[in-house]
This record gives structure tokens, sequence and C-alpha cells, in this order.
């Protein structure tokens, strides 16, 4: 499968401060990207590169088999088959959702205008909606006419910014999942830009970790938080904390809370010390285990409570505890390990 966007060695700097150190990575026909970074890490900025509304003093950026920029080679917005979703959707406030989902379409005549608008109309279920102006829309309606009307051109590539900002934290995820529905539906190649992990995780078939320019880890979900490449991904991407450990041999490693062992070897030379990454759910709660740590914090999510649990040691760890399991602060517990990815870096 070729690769609708590629980028290779984008390297931006501003008044000598490096924006994009050294980025490359591909994403495939009809796949969905997500680069994800705290802000101001630069992830705005690669995706203004691949639009064409930023300069790089280094790299090329390939869409659709066509080199669109490099230091010396530039082709215009207009000319790279881009559809845009900003953050605030930016839509026209004196059109109705008909004819800002149409605006882009000019060029067409009207019967396939319409039939373009119908489609779109019913992917996104806006039938109620087709003659309110947006100041009438919630956000959730807004952001999937502006996603409409990206998309009305069949664009070779559609750029999001943020596009579930302005919607409320309960919203996202469910809209993300919608919408990652819609794109596959329409095998629309996606890159969009979040700092919001579960968005990231509900909308990607691919995701690009970045911190300070660089890209550290071009991966799927269950990779970048089962086996990060780098502390920095692990530290980032869910919940966790590293505790430390002597290497056993090739796949156990030994700690405080007993012996871990991984299902594929490490790399790590017996004797070395090493810092473990321990996951919310790598720690399960068992009342009939001779293992107890002490409840020193809780936070109720629902379904769950997630603990800090501290070891008569003063070391703590994390864990996911069924919600209906609910222990006061500073009661001990039994706890047991169940931990099937051995994640491990130099201490």
């Amino acid at each position: 499968m070729s690769n609708a966007i590629e980028l290779k060695n984008i390297s931006v700097s501003i008044e000598d401060r490096v924006i994009l150190d050294n980025i490359s990575f591909g994403l495939n026909e009809g796949g969905i990207a997500c680069l994800l970074g705290p802000s101001g890490c630069g992830k705005t900025t690669l995706l203004r590169c691949i639009a064409g509304f930023q300069y790089q003093q280094q790299g090329e950026v390939w869409i659709k088999g066509v080199r669109a920029s490099n230091p010396v080679h530039y082709l215009p917005v207009e000319q790279r088959q881009i559809g845009m979703v900003f953050q605030d959707y930016a839509l026209f406030p004196h059109l109705n959702v008909a004819d800002n989902i149409i605006f882009g379409l000019k060029k067409l005549d009207k019967q396939r205008t319409k039939q373009r608008l119908d489609e779109l109309i019913e992917l996104f279920s806006l039938a109620e909606h087709v003659n309110k102006y947006p100041h009438r829309l919630s956000g959730g309606q807004q952001q999937r006419v502006a996603l409409a009307r990206a998309m009305a051109s069949r664009p070779g590539v559609l750029l999001m910014d943020e596009p579930f900002a302005s919607l409320d934290i309960e919203l996202r995820e469910q809209i993300a999942r919608e919408v990652h529905q819609i794109l596959k539906q329409d095998g629309i190649t996606t890159i969009m830009v979040s700092h919001n992990q579960l968005e990231a995780f509900a909308i990607a078939d691919v995701i690009g970790v970045m911190n300070e320019g660089k890209l550290l880890q071009w991966d799927n979900a269950f990779n970048l938080y089962h086996e990060p490449e780098s502390s920095e991904v692990a530290d980032f991407i869910g919940e966790g904390v590293f505790i430390p450990g002597k290497v056993i041999n090739e796949k156990k490693v030994q700690t405080e809370i007993g012996n871990i062992t991984g299902q594929s070897p490490h790399g790590f030379q017996p004797g070395s010390k090493v810092n473990v990454l321990i996951r919310p759910d790598d720690i399960l709660h068992d009342d009939d285990s001779s293992m107890t740590a002490c409840v020193r914090d809780k936070a109720f999510r629902g379904a769950e409570f997630l603990y800090t649990l501290e070891l008569e040691s003063g070391l703590r760890l994390l864990s996911l505890v069924p919600s209906h399991h609910n222990h006061p602060v500073n009661e001990p517990i039994g706890i047991k390990l169940e931990i099937d990815h051995l994640v491990i870096f130099p201490a």
C-alpha cells in the first residue's frame, strides 16, 4: 500500500529556535493519524508544513505521490488537494448548514453539488439541521458541519487542528469515535493534531508522539501504551510509575514488589540496574493476597477507582480497582501483580 502522505527529514527553525527536528513518517492511503504531544511541542507547525502554510529549512513533503515542498520547491496551498478543519470550526455565520457545506463546491454543476450535499447530510446525520445557522447548533453539530465542509470536495488529505477542543470533555471521545467511522466510510486520509490521549486513541490508526520538536514514536495506541520505545513516551502515554529493578536474566527483573517476567527478551545484561514501568492495570486488588499496600489517595472514575497505594518502604504505585471496592484513604488493601508487558529503561 502506497503512502498518501510522506514526510522526509522535516526541520523548521524560527529565529534560531528549533521548532521541528528531522521528522520523518509515512501514512497509508485512507489512514488516520494523530500528532500527539504537549502544547509547544511542534505538532501544529508540522501540520502547517503539510498544508503549505509553513516553510521548512530542511526535508520534503510528499502528498499523493507529488512533491509538495522542499527548501527550494513549493506547491501552493490550493494545489495540494487538502481539506482543513480548524479548532474554532470557522463556519460562516451568515450561511446555513447546507450553504456552509457546499461553499467550496463552486466548480461543480448544481446536480453534482446537490448529490454531494445529500451524501454528506446523510453521512453526518444533519437532515434536521440543514436550514439552521451556526449559532443555533450545538458544539458537536458545528463540528460535524465543519468536517462535512472540509470533506465536500473529496480532498486527497484532511488536516484537523485540535478539532474537538471546543467540545465538553465527555463529548470529545464519543465524537472522535463517530468521526473515525465517517472518515473510514469516505476513505479520506487524515492527520489530526491533539494533546488529548483519549481522543487520539478513539480516532487514530497510528499516533505520532511528539516532544520538543522531535517525533519520539510513530505507532499504534496499543504499542505506545504497552511497548513504549523511550521513557518519555512511557511517561506521556497513559499513567504509571517507574520503580527500580535489577536484571536477573533476559526476561526477568527483580523488584521490591517481586520478580517480574516479560514475554520477550529485553536486551539488558544480567545485573543491570533499570527502571521498570508499572501501569495501574498491572496492580490488581486481591483481598487474599499476602502483599498489602495502604490507600493514600483515590480518584473516582465511574466503573473504577484509581488508587494511589503506598508500600511499607514508601514506594508508591497506582492501581485501577472496580468502584464497588470502595476503600477509605489510609486503609491497607491486598494487592497482586499481573504484568504481561515488561517495560524497562536504563536507571
